[in-house]
């Protein structure tokens, strides 16, 4: 475990809830610190628009 990151980032993956993603954060080792969301874009006829929001965590090691 010395050798593991002391900061990740954990994307909500596309058929993923937000539980479960912190769920996942859990079991690797990590609390989260940090939520920030992103707009993905797309564009129709020339126009961008937002399609939806890419939610990520930024999760610190745990102590133990």
């Amino acid at each position: 475990m010395a050798n593991q990151k002391k900061k990740k980032r954990f994307k909500v993956e596309e058929n993923e809830s937000i539980s479960d993603c912190l769920e996942r954060m859990k079991t690797e080792g990590y609390t989260p610190v940090r939520r920030s969301e992103v707009p993905v874009w797309k564009e129709e006829n020339g126009t961008r628009t937002v399609s939806h929001q890419q939610i990520e965590f930024e999760g610190r090691r745990i102590e133990e």
